[in-house]
C-alpha cells in the first residue's frame, strides 16, 4: 500500500498539533505572514516547533520575506522545512537552501499548462513542489481548488504535493484525479479562518487512509 502523505497547515494551538498528530499527519504547518488568518508570530511558533518536535515534522510558511527576516525566521523557529508561498525565484531558493541546510518547498499556484511546464525551473532549487488555487488576495488558505486534470499526465521532475480548496469531501477524488504523493490542507479543516476544527482534521486524515487502502 501506497502511503499518502498529509499535511495540516495553519496550525496556532497545541491542541490543533495534537489533533493532527492523532489523526497521522506527517507534517504541520505554521504560516509567518501578518496578513494571513492564520498568521503566528516568530515566538509564538518557536513555542509551537518546539511542542510539535520529535512528534511530527514542522514546516514554517514564508511569503515574499526579505533575507534578513527569512534567516530570524528559520533562526527563531528552527523548522524542518521552509515553505515558501510568493513570488520566491528558483535562485533566492537555492540560496536559503545553501545558508539553512533545510528541506526546501514551493508553492505554485497553477492556472493552466503553461503554469505547469514553467514549474520545471525549480529543478535543483526546491525540494517539492506544492501545486495550488491560483493566489487571489491571500497566498494559500483560500478554499478554492483548480482543475486537478491539468495534473493527470504532467511528467513531474521534483516531489510534489496537492494543495488548494482539499476537505474531507473531496480528497478522495483529488487523489483518484492526480496521485499526488502528498496533500495539503488548510481551510477545508476549519469552522472560520484560523480556527481548526478537531473533527474535521480526523476526517480528512481518515479519508485519505480510506483511499490509501482501496487503492
Amino acid at each position: 500500500m501506497t502511503k499518502t502523505q498529509i499535511k495540516i497547515c495553519g496550525l496556532s494551538t497545541e491542541a490543533a498539533i495534537d489533533a493532527a498528530i492523532d489523526a497521522g499527519a506527517d507534517y504541520i504547518g505554521l504560516v509567518h505572514f501578518p496578513k494571513s488568518p492564520r498568521h503566528v508570530s516568530l515566538e509564538r511558533a518557536a513555542e509551537l516547533r518546539t511542542y510539535a518536535a520529535q512528534r511530527v515534522k514542522t514546516v514554517l510558511l514564508l511569503v515574499n520575506a526579505d533575507p534578513k527576516s527569512t534567516g530570524k525566521a528559520i533562526g527563531d523557529v528552527k523548522p524542518d522545512v521552509i515553505q515558501f508561498h510568493g513570488s520566491e525565484t528558483p535562485d533566492w531558493l537555492k540560496l536559503v537552501a545553501d545558508n539553512s541546510g533545510l528541506e526546501i518547498w514551493k508553492a505554485l499556484g497553477v492556472k493552466d499548462k503553461p503554469t505547469l511546464a514553467k514549474s520545471a525551473r525549480y529543478v535543483g532549487a526546491a525540494d517539492r513542489l506544492l501545486f495550488d488555487a491560483p493566489a487571489k488576495a491571500l497566498p494559500g488558505g483560500t478554499g478554492t481548488s483548480f482543475d486537478w486534470s491539468l495534473l493527470a499526465d504532467h511528467d513531474h521532475k521534483l516531489d510534489w504535493g496537492l494543495a488548494g480548496g482539499l476537505d474531507p469531501d473531496n480528497v478522495a477524488d483529488a487523489l483518484n484525479a492526480t496521485h499526488a504523493p502528498l496533500v495539503d490542507v488548510s481551510s477545508g479543516v476549519e469552522s472560520a479562518p484560523g480556527v481548526k476544527q478537531v473533527d474535521r482534521i480526523a476526517a480528512f486524515c481518515q479519508a485519505v487512509r480510506e483511499f490509501d487502502e482501496a487503492g
